[in-house]
């Protein structure tokens, strides 16, 4: 082979490489938040002290999380048979975010439960639903982050 052969082969190599390079790094920055390490720990009331519902998630997007909402619902309703949409979970409570890192926020969502509440609750296995939105306008759906059970 001429050294011109080899030059141009080099020469043409670099680009294409170069290129799937900046497609992977544009296409990196366009992915939807990611949600990881959900937890829930729920206590219920006692006596005349209320109980609480504690949920956490670290959500990561390259463009900022912008927010997140939270929704917690028993295994055995209607959510089991249809699973929640983006649209109805634009609905639920809010988080609170805080950086925790890098493109990474950690979100908490806390609520009161009281006697009347657990008294209507249905017992057994609940799921947390979460939606995650990036400042790019991305948007990552669980519906079953995490889960826990209400006795």
């Amino acid at each position: 082979m001429s050294r011109r052969t080899v030059l141009l082969s080099v020469t043409a190599a670099v680009a294409v490489l170069g290129g799937a390079g900046t497609f992977a790094l544009a296409y990196a920055g366009e992915q939807p938040p990611t949600l990881e390490h959900s937890t829930a720990r729920y206590t219920a009331p006692l006596g005349d002290r209320d109980g609480s519902l504690v949920f956490t998630t670290d959500a990561t997007a390259s463009s900022g999380v912008t927010d997140v909402k939270v929704l917690a619902w028993p295994a055995d309703s209607s959510f089991a048979e249809k699973d929640l949409t983006v649209k109805e979970m634009a609905a639920a409570e809010p988080a609170t975010c805080e950086p925790s890192g890098g493109d990474t926020v950690r979100c908490t969502y806390t609520v009161a439960v009281t006697g009347a509440d657990a008294a209507e609750s249905p017992r057994g296995l609940w799921h947390v639903a979460v939606l995650a939105r990036a400042g790019d306008g991305s948007t990552t759906l669980d519906t079953k982050a995490t889960r826990f059970t209400v006795g």
